[in-house]
């Protein structure tokens, strides 16, 4: 009984070990009777012989990094598409897009795939007239970054639609207090149903933290995400509550102030997102944060190490090559001091982390 007990210990140690390597779940069950029932016919002999290679393997596997010191040495030692800086920092607390739970928006059909896309696209450039997206936004010490990614796409795509002459920015304050069913404000949210809010309700206009110009700017001011900068640390906000009337001081009428969403849609798959951004500008993209992540400076980034701490939107706006490698190129919401001057660029054509699963967009009415 003591041998059985034992057996048991050992495996369940090993497994553990294993866990985060092993996608197969599901075997693991059928796989441990299977050892069991092996393990039982051992003599004393090959018990002890396996005992020590199992013993010797556990402690030979690589140690997953515990600190984030730990996993930016092992991005920058492994000389891979890109350089990371470790700052010892919470980053769940900035995660707040949920990646599934709810149905997706309708997927946008194209009907023939753009031949002629060039091999590189950057919409500032293109629509240099277009302020908003030039802007790095900042999310602050609230999970918005689902509201903010839709709010930066749809302002961008007001501007482009207009001939570059409406300047006019989506409030994410607004979308973050008012849309309820887009999920829990603060502590996450379903991009998609921003997209959707959007097309039904309307959004008043709403620019930086401290913007006097208009109708809900955001109430949160901008600090330091995972880095040691000059805006100080990031605090704890929840949601904030839904107001239906612009802001003390601005004399714009709430309900004339809104902007309407014509149609509100998914996209899947990297020609068809690239045809959409060429089309009509930039979108918002949802995607799985590793640990390796935060630590990112420049190159292209795809997944080194480190065990998932959730989802996170932003807004993606263009693409391009790299020394021979193909990356998207997106806006974070975490301040023009975070990354690559706010901006991060992440291997496209393969889904890294999920990115090309998780699109959503749509037109200005």
């Amino acid at each position: 009984m003591k041998r059985v007990l034992l057996i048991l210990l050992l495996i369940a140690i090993a497994e553990c070990v294993k866990f985060h390597h092993d996608k197969k779940h599901k075997k693991h069950g059928k796989e441990f009777r299977r050892r069991l029932h092996g393990l039982k016919k051992l003599s004393k002999k090959d018990f002890k012989k396996w005992q020590k290679e199992l013993l010797k393997s556990s402690y030979e596997r690589p140690r997953v990094p515990e600190t984030y010191e730990e996993i930016a040495d092992r991005v920058n030692k492994l000389k891979t598409t890109w350089k990371a800086k470790a700052y010892e920092k919470d980053y769940t607390p900035y995660l707040g897009a949920i990646l599934d739970g709810l149905e997706n928006l309708p997927e946008k059909k194209f009907k023939t795939i753009n031949g002629d896309l060039p091999e590189e696209y950057d919409p500032r450039t293109a629509y240099p007239k277009c302020e908003s997206i030039k802007e790095i936004r900042d999310q602050s010490g609230c999970g918005s970054c689902w509201a903010f990614g839709a709010a930066e796409a749809m302002s961008d795509r007001l501007c482009i639609v207009s001939g570059q002459t409406d300047q006019r920015r989506v409030s994410a304050h607004n979308l973050l207090a008012c849309c309820s069913s887009c999920g829990f404000g603060c502590d996450g949210g379903y991009p998609a149903y921003a997209w959707r809010y959007w097309k039904s309700t309307g959004l008043p206009t709403g620019g930086l933290y401290g913007d006097k110009t208009t109708c809900q700017p955001y109430a949160f001011p901008p600090c330091d995400h995972h880095i040691d900068g000059t805006h100080g640390e990031c605090g704890d906000y929840s949601t904030p509550k839904c107001v239906k009337n612009c802001d003390d001081g601005n004399k714009a009428d709430y309900a004339s102030d809104l902007i309407y969403g014509a149609s509100a849609y998914s996209v899947s798959g990297e020609k068809n997102i690239m045809q959409e951004i060429y089309e009509n500008g930039p979108v918002e993209a949802s995607f799985t944060v590793y640990n390796d992540f935060p630590t990112y400076t420049s190159g292209v980034y795809q997944h080194v190490t480190g065990s998932s701490l959730g989802g996170h939107a932003i807004k993606m706006l263009g693409w391009g090559v790299e020394n021979g490698v193909k990356y998207w190129l997106c806006a974070n919401s975490w301040n023009e001091e975070w990354g690559d001057k706010g901006y991060f660029k992440i291997k496209r054509g393969s889904n890294e982390c999920g990115i090309e699963n998780s699109v959503n967009a749509g037109v200005p009415k």
